[in-house]
């Protein structure tokens, strides 16, 4: 009964700051008329480039409808990895509730998912807070709302998702090491440490870092001797290691996933200056590149008054400020911001560990209020200090008149319920020297009754300010940076009618493994294939494969996001390479305003291609070459293009022998020549050049932003009979046109070299999840191709052979043959994995070997070790 009435706060408070949290989103989501209250989409940046499309295509997973497994994705970039993908954006129990949602409702599920895991986050941080010390419920609830709406949350994780994990992990990792201090629920904190990495491993390790500095400020607060304070480090140490060894197998596929994934780019820490730093404090601040930081006013002046408030101990008084002042600080140093980030500079926002410090202040906020409401000379104190900070700020392009707006009110909020709730407190009733009456004796007069109602009535008042001042500042902060991002990002269409109409078109063409279905060259999201389905080229992750970027570079295809967002290349060509048999044609999406609206009704075109594995009897090992017209020829192993020279001239006439347009008098419309054989099927190359084209009716839109995007090769329909050419370019920013920039196929060569690679490719395919299996015909020499990028963990074998690595044919999987075996199987394994099992076996032996010798020392009888003294639970005025 006595831990039934200790639970009871905990849970309401955990109720309150979830029901705040979810209700403050909601509304703000509602004031911006963003989906699903509005008609705004949510869809910007990342959200809809790769955590809807991913969520849609673990929902095909669920329901048996993904062509692929858990291994390997065959939708996406021809056939990638799909483990890493799962453990970074997928790894969190609550993606899997996508599932009971229906499928043209991922935006809703991922909406909804987003909106549990705010609430789940000041929930724990809520229960944390009343672990660590007791105090009032509804203030532990305020402030657990308060770190579920920080700055981070609402401005930076609100489109990341995967990243709100760290924010529920960080109170939970918090909540192991009170464990281990007390030495109970040791099983458990190793299983929460596992889900967290399971759930994110990146925020999960900037979690733990900040969980065990706040287990340190607290050995060092226990006032314990040195030897039981490391022995107490020493299990917590233990059990993030065992934690993290359950949630290897996953862990360690992330990382050599990351091994293997595009480079990118190269990116410099440059710390912000202090005003913006201090800016991002306040509320309703807003940039890209500056640590969110705001976590409520009522919280950031609580946690000012700390050190000035006399009732907490002067450890307490001094160490935690210390921890929020040195963290600060690590995230403006470039050694301590690498470590913060794993080592690696993040390539988008630089501040992703912001959550961290928002924590801090919560919990230095919270122990200011657990020992008591802060006496005026503390609350001024605070509130100077507060007034000097935000005249740092003020010199920061950062404060808006909203921000000033919005402060204002929030400041008066939090210290006018501050000290209303003070006066309450002091006006409680008296009774003979402070003591109740005892049963029996006479009531209290109708003065004392008096002085309790205009206590209640003061402390409805305090409550009622902080409460509508905390939901205010925090709804107008949440709706800002939904306002901002939608000015400042890209943003793309939910599911609709286009979408329906594509997955409909890809439905009725599919033909997998037989040949392949791309959805199209004209893109909805950076994932088409996970959301409308087929196998196409597109894919966007940030474990995109090196190989898979640079071979589809290599032979004209474009990409997004530095390499890393792969695009569809609708080319005769590489369709006959990778055994794309049928090709979805859509309009531009009409979303995209900015884009020239292009392309006329959807159809779906047809070819002729070879089989999934083909035969290559003298495989041509030149390496690719400037050329992508020459490099797919390699790949074919025939000659089918012409590769004109061309000559470019300015509006006037003047030839532009540098190749530069869109600058000076090459920006009204250059125009490119050249010469074709008729009939022959034109392309033209230039990935740095961004405008439209037009060859006779045909036009088509280079889209090139360096070092950012590169732009596609793209077709340009049929040369005429004299074989003249005459190429219009209209260039919206400044770019080039590399030589060799026109291809000419000849349709009728290409035919004949299909023909040849399908009367000695494979005679039948089949793939299953991570296997593909072909019979070769008898005899067959040279090597066996298959269509699909050769990324680390292919193994193959003929016939009864044992498995070996497969080889690289130009970026693709190759296997030798020597005419002796008529079947291939090929076997994806992903790197790490293996790894990965034996660690997370050896940690759950480990597990089950302790959790024995525990139970045989309980049955024994043996006595445990003593735990760190805690403090008993104190009554704190006002608490219930």
């Amino acid at each position: 009964m006595k831990q039934s009435s200790r639970s009871r706060p905990g849970r309401a408070a955990a109720l309150l700051a979830a029901l705040v949290a979810t209700a403050v989103s909601c509304t703000a989501d509602a004031l911006a008329r963003s989906r699903p209250f509005g008609p705004r989409t949510r869809d910007v940046n990342d959200l809809g480039n790769q955590y809807v499309p991913f969520h849609a295509h673990l929902w095909d997973l669920l329901h048996g409808r993904a062509d692929g497994g858990l291994l390997v994705n065959w939708q996406s970039g021809y056939g990638s990895s799909f483990l890493p993908d799962l453990g970074t954006y997928l790894g969190s129990p609550f993606a899997l509730l996508v599932g009971v949602f229906p499928r043209d409702e991922t935006d809703l599920a991922v909406y909804v998912i987003t909106l549990l895991k705010t609430a789940s986050a000041g929930a724990a941080m809520a229960v944390l807070l009343l672990t660590l010390r007791p105090g009032r419920w509804w203030a532990a609830g305020l402030l657990g709302a308060s770190y579920a709406l920080c700055g981070w949350s609402v401005a930076v994780a609100s489109y990341n998702p995967m990243w709100l994990d760290g924010l529920v992990a960080l109170p939970l990792l918090c909540l192991v090491g009170e464990w281990t201090l007390r030495r109970r629920r040791p099983l458990l904190g190793v299983l929460v440490v596992a889900l967290a990495w399971t759930a994110n491993f990146y925020t999960a390790y900037m979690a733990t870092l900040a969980a065990g500095l706040v287990l340190l400020l607290r050995l060092w607060l226990s006032g314990v001797p040195a030897g039981r304070r490391l022995r107490t480090a020493g299990r917590a140490a233990a059990t993030v290691a065992l934690g993290v060894g359950l949630a290897a197998p996953l862990v360690t596929v992330v990382y050599f996933g990351t091994r293997h994934a595009y480079p990118g780019r190269t990116v410099t820490f440059r710390p912000v200056s202090t005003p913006d730093l201090l800016a991002r404090l306040l509320p309703t601040t807003y940039s890209f590149g500056s640590p969110a930081l705001y976590a409520g006013t009522a919280a950031l002046l609580l946690a000012l008054a700390l050190p000035f408030h006399r009732a907490a101990p002067r450890r307490v008084r001094a160490g935690w400020p210390l921890l929020l002042t040195a963290v600060a600080l690590s995230f403006q140093w470039g050694p301590t911001h690498l470590v913060w980030h794993a080592f690696a500079t993040p390539q988008g926002s630089p501040y992703r560990q912001a959550f961290v410090l928002c924590a801090l202040l919560v919990i230095t906020a919270w122990h200011t209020l657990s020992y008591g409401l802060p006496d005026p000379r503390a609350l001024g104190a605070a509130g100077g200090l507060l007034a000097l900070l935000t005249a740092v700020a003020s010199r920061s392009a950062l404060m808006k008149p909203v921000t000033w707006a919005v402060l204002a009110l929030a400041v008066a909020g939090a210290a006018g319920g501050l000290a209303l709730l003070r006066t309450a407190e002091s006006r409680l009733p008296t009774f003979g020297g402070g003591t109740p009456p005892a049963p029996g004796h006479p009531a209290p007069s109708s003065g004392s009754r008096s002085v309790a109602r205009r206590r209640t009535v003061l402390a409805a008042l305090a409550l009622a300010l902080l409460f509508g001042g905390q939901f205010g500042e925090a709804m107008a902060t949440s709706f800002v940076a939904t306002r901002q991002r939608f000015g400042h990002m890209d943003d793309y269409a939910p599911w609709g009618p286009r979408q329906h109409t594509q997955a409909e078109a890809v439905a009725w063409a599919d033909g997998w493994p037989r040949y392949r279905t791309d959805p199209g060259r004209e893109q909805t999201v950076g994932n088409d294939p996970l959301m409308v389905g087929g196998q196409g080229a597109q894919y966007y992750s940030s474990l995109t494969s090196d190989v898979l970027s640079r071979t589809l570079t290599a032979l004209g295809g474009g990409w997004t996001s530095r390499g890393r967002s792969v695009q569809s290349l609708d080319n005769a060509v590489t369709d006959a390479i990778f055994s794309v048999g049928a090709r979805v044609h859509s309009p531009t999406d009409p979303h995209q305003a900015y884009l020239p609206q292009v392309g006329g009704p959807l159809s779906v075109s047809r070819a002729d291609v070879p089989p999934l594995v083909t035969v290559r009897p003298r495989p041509d090992t030149t390496p690719f070459g400037p050329s992508p017209y020459r490099n797919q020829e390699l790949l074919l192993g025939s000659r089918v293009y012409t590769v004109p020279r061309i000559a470019l001239y300015d509006d006037a006439g003047k030839p532009l022998r540098s190749g530069r347009v869109g600058s000076g008098n090459a920006l009204a419309a250059p125009v490119i020549t050249a010469d074709c054989p008729a009939g022959s099927r034109v392309y033209l190359w230039a990935p740095h050049f961004s405008g439209t084209v037009g060859l006779a009716d045909e036009t088509a839109f280079f889209r090139s932003a360096r070092p950012r995007n590169r732009a596609a090769m793209e077709p340009l329909g049929t040369a005429p009979a004299s074989g003249r050419l005459r190429i219009r370019l209209t260039p919206d920013r400044p770019g080039s046109v590399p030589r060799g920039a026109v291809g000419c196929l000849d349709t009728a060569r290409l035919h004949a070299a299909v023909e040849r690679l399908k009367a000695t490719g494979a005679t039948r395919v089949t793939v299953s999840g991570a296997t593909v299996r072909a019979e070769l015909p008898a005899h067959s020499k040279g090597i066996a191709v298959v269509a699909a990028p050769r990324i680390a963990g292919w193994r193959c074998a003929t016939g009864d052979g044992a498995a070996v690595p497969a080889k690289d044919h130009h970026g693709l999987i190759a296997v030798p043959l020597d005419g002796t075996s008529t079947t291939l199987t090929c076997t994806f394994h992903p790197p790490g994995l293996r790894l990965g099992t034996s660690v997370g076996a050896g940690s759950l032996l480990t597990l089950t070997l302790l959790g024995v010798l525990a139970a045989v020392r309980r049955r024994r009888g043996t006595p445990p070790a003593p735990s760190l003294p805690t403090r008993p639970r104190e009554r704190v005025p006002g608490a219930a």
